[in-house]
């Protein structure tokens, strides 16, 4: 899903990406759903404030500032809504880690680094909920890309 420079609101994104499920998934199909980065914030905004909870299997959150990142603080809102809602205690993750019950039903799963310097300091990258595994990589980019990452990653998702 194209981001353009994280210049949408996540909600707004969210909202886009409510519609390419539908598309694909059809109404009630239950899925699984794994978001990197920027993704993983606006597919936990569909999971918690749209819905996406009553048909969400398991997320898998990957490298996602769920906690916020010190990144983003310099960004403003306009024209940089997006990012911005990344910030350090910004309204949108106040909203969500609000009220933590849409997640409570499904299956919850964070990776990230310690080293990423996207996610700055790197143990923000993970959800208020569920398990939490660091992944033994140097970057942002790798959690993508290296075996250390896609390993156990790919374990994760096969499992029943």
């Amino acid at each position: 899903m194209p981001l353009r420079f994280g210049i949408a609101p996540i909600q707004t994104s969210a909202q886009r990406l409510a519609g390419h499920i539908e598309a694909a998934f059809g109404a009630r199909e239950p899925i699984d759903i794994l978001g990197f980065s920027m993704g993983g914030v606006i597919a936990r905004t569909w999971i918690q404030q749209m819905g996406g909870h009553a048909r969400t299997r398991r997320f898998l959150s990957l490298g996602s500032p769920q906690q916020g990142t010190l990144t983003a603080q310099p960004w403003p809102r306009r024209p940089l809504a997006g990012i911005a809602d990344l910030k350090l205690g910004s309204a949108l993750l106040r909203q969500l880690n609000a009220d933590l019950s849409p997640l409570r039903d499904i299956d919850c799963c964070s990776y990230g680094t310690a080293c990423d310097l996207m996610v700055v300091p790197g143990w923000h990258g993970v959800l208020p909920i569920g398990p939490r595994r660091m992944l033994p990589v140097w970057s942002h980019q790798q959690l993508l890309r290296h075996p250390a990452a896609l390993d156990p990653l790919v374990a994760d998702l096969l499992r029943p």
